[in-house]
């Protein structure tokens, strides 16, 4: 590759070499989301002949490092991605003349990245054939969503949350209080880049409406949040009730154990009382007549010893 390019240096000092040049005025460019862009190319041959004429456009994305061809033209031939067709304005006359600029409409935050427009032109073999163009598509801030986080009491941390779901750049958040004027007062406290105000003691802070503005290069967007004595009333509330239910909860279950307790000890003694009924029944018919028949003889056999003692 040196040794192509050291004899394309030398046969063109010598002038047996064609070079080709290609430009743009354009380094960085911003445009904002919808709108439209023209990226400026142009080129200079040695020979004004343009049937081999090679005109390519090449777009890196920011967010990713693969190349994606969005437009390439030889022969008078123009191909252009699904993606693209209705949104790109291909080149005057087929790159005739010298200017191989490309028009790109309603462009989107994925647009942004580096375009490099690429020019060939037999015979030319060598010299300046790329220029390249940085694109930055600027939208602003999405309405952000305000939000109160923990609990509003003395003692207690408090977060402000505020966050724009889209915006490009990334914009920055800033907090103010408006008091009763409506007037906006500063915040000694710190807030983080991702829009967090953090309260560590909720009595150092007054309370009130609280303003949350995001803002970039092309635009602002603000929300609101209410920090009042409410929340905290709401909180202690919210706490009272809580105590309250598990009160009764410990209630339901001492009265469940109390009535199962009570429950088994009513039969252990039903138990034994129902076997002391049952042994209290009259002996069986047999049993007496036993008894009967037995008592003659004994009275008999004491009759006998009388006899014998007389």
């Amino acid at each position: 590759m040196a040794f192509v390019l050291t004899l394309a240096v030398l046969l063109s000092v010598t002038g047996c070499a064609e070079l080709i040049t290609v430009t743009s005025p354009q380094r960085y460019v911003n445009v904002t989301v919808g709108g439209s862009l023209l990226l400026q190319c142009s080129f200079i041959s040695t020979t004004k002949e343009t049937t081999n004429l090679v005109v390519m456009w090449n777009f890196v994305e920011k967010s990713s490092s693969s190349l994606k061809q969005i437009y390439y033209s030889q022969a008078d031939q123009d191909v252009v991605p699904p993606e693209y067709k209705g949104r790109l304005s291909l080149p005057p006359s087929h790159g005739t003349g010298g200017n191989v600029s490309i028009g790109i409409s309603n462009m989107q935050t994925a647009d942004s990245g580096l375009y490099t427009c690429e020019v060939r032109n037999s015979p030319d073999i060598g010299g300046k054939t790329e220029a390249s163009i940085v694109v930055q598509v600027l939208e602003p801030p999405s309405a952000p969503f305000c939000a109160v986080h923990g609990d509003v009491a003395v003692g207690h941390l408090v977060t402000l949350t505020c966050h724009s779901e889209k915006g490009s750049p990334p914009p920055t958040y800033t907090w103010v209080r408006l008091d009763q004027a409506r007037a906006r007062q500063p915040i000694m406290a710190r807030v983080t880049p991702t829009g967090i105000l953090e309260i560590r003691n909720i009595s150092e802070f007054k309370f009130g409406e609280y303003q949350c503005t995001s803002t970039n290069a092309v635009g602002t967007s603000t929300c609101m949040v209410e920090l009042s004595q409410e929340a905290e009333d709401g909180v202690i509330a919210g706490a009272v009730i809580g105590a309250l239910l598990g009160c009764l909860l410990i209630a339901l279950v001492v009265w469940f154990i109390a009535h199962q307790v009570k429950k088994h000890r009513y039969a252990a003694v039903k138990t034994p009382a129902a076997e002391m009924k049952g042994s209290s029944r009259p002996p069986p018919a047999t049993s007496a007549v036993s008894m009967e028949m037995s008592s003659p003889s004994h009275d008999s056999t004491h009759g006998d010893d009388d006899e014998a003692r007389a």
